[in-house]
């Protein structure tokens, strides 16, 4: 771990050294808890990787009660002028069972995955530095389990960003790639692959459409690059995207847990793969319900039911809270006016213009809704 810049004379610093030494704090919070781990028995490891995948269980079904045991004797590490000195210290019977949530817990109502890191925060500051680093290891096997074994994981892959935009969400697609040879028997897709066919070998047998296979988790790729839907209906298209959300509060969960877990190769790799796909899925998905807006519209229109006024409620995906939001909004007013496409185009440029100078969304968010706005006034600009 590098050394943290010391401030200079006048006692000033960029943000950028605040955040480079942040990130090395973390680096060198990780490897110590990483290497702590590692120097435990076999037989404690397993131990703390049970509790770890307990707790990780309940953090993410918030259980109502929540215990744990710390090991009976964890091996501790002490710098020495000579080099370290390792020492197996024994943990209190006394201490070893631990409860996180009671009766008063629940009756005021506080979340598991407060009560736990507080928890952890006391046993951390024990005065028995046996008890210090088994709640410390606990921690640690906790978030390691959320991130490395509850998650799936998923495709090496690359995004890069829209033009305007800061977040990378369109996948980079390498012609050299191979294609999968994975053949499951409830989702295979089988494409005509030339060179096969010249040499004997038949069809070419895939998981996914190649749409979905250039994504992190391709089992959760609902619509291709054109918007066009790859499932049968739009409930199963909302049931991926809240599955991708789930992932990424368990990500969230580990890190409010154990911040160092972000230094982990593996937490970053999954963070950037389902981030991508889940704000391309969730803007596809929006896009997707918008053209449906519209043909409902047309619809209703030509049938004559709009002259009692109409209000629309505009779905977008905003990718700082990583939800579908609706953009509320009135095209006629209540009353018996007469419904003319011209009305939604008016509509629509206000809510531009307001959208444009709504300082609370993300520039990559606004750029999202003007675009979806644009689609709905060229629905009825003829």
């Amino acid at each position: 771990m590098s050394e943290l810049t010391s401030p200079s004379q006048n006692h000033t610093s960029s943000p950028t050294t605040g955040l480079e030494e942040a990130t090395s704090y973390l680096t060198g919070e990780f490897s110590k808890w990483k290497s702590c781990f590692d120097d435990q028995p076999a037989l404690t490891q397993r131990f703390l990787e049970a509790q770890g995948r307990k707790l990780a269980d309940s953090l993410t079904h918030q259980t109502t009660q929540v215990r744990f045991s710390l090991p009976d004797k964890v091996i501790i590490s002490t710098p020495q002028a000579s080099g370290e000195r390792t020492q197996t210290l024994p943990v209190p019977a006394g201490l070893r069972e631990q409860a996180v949530v009671g009766l008063i817990e629940r009756i005021r109502k506080k979340k598991t995955d407060f009560l736990l890191r507080q928890r952890l925060d006391e046993l951390e500051s024990h005065v028995e530095p046996s008890v210090e680093v088994s709640a410390g290891l606990i921690r640690y096997a906790t978030a390691f389990q959320m991130v490395h074994n509850m998650l799936p994981a998923g495709r090496t892959v690359v995004y890069e960003a829209a033009p305007d935009e800061e977040i990378p969400t369109i996948p980079v697609v390498d012609d050299l790639e191979p294609s999968s040879a994975i053949t499951a028997t409830t989702d295979v897709v089988v494409e005509a692959d030339q060179e096969a066919s010249e040499e004997g070998r038949g069809e070419l047998i895939v998981p996914y459409v190649p749409a979905a296979r250039h994504f992190y988790l391709p089992q959760w790729v609902a619509f291709d690059d054109q918007d066009h839907l790859l499932v049968n209906t739009v409930s199963e298209a909302e049931a991926h995207i809240a599955s991708m959300q789930r992932f990424v509060q368990a990500l969230h969960a580990a890190v409010s847990l154990a911040p160092y877990i972000i230094a982990d190769p593996e937490y970053q790799q999954k963070r950037y793969g389902i981030l991508g796909q889940l704000v391309n899925q969730g803007r596809a998905l929006a896009r997707y319900q918008t053209h449906e807006i519209i043909r409902t519209i047309q619809h209703r229109a030509a049938a004559q039911s709009l002259n009692r006024g109409l209000s629309l409620s505009l779905p977008y995906f905003d990718d700082q809270d990583l939800n579908i939001q609706s953009l509320n909004f009135n095209v006629i007013p209540a009353g018996r006016i007469m419904f003319v496409p011209a009305f939604v185009v008016l509509a629509s440029r206000k809510e531009q213009v307001k959208v444009a100078q709504d300082t609370r969304l993300g520039p990559s968010t606004r750029k999202h809704i003007l675009d979806e706005l644009c689609t709905l006034e060229q629905g009825f600009e003829s």
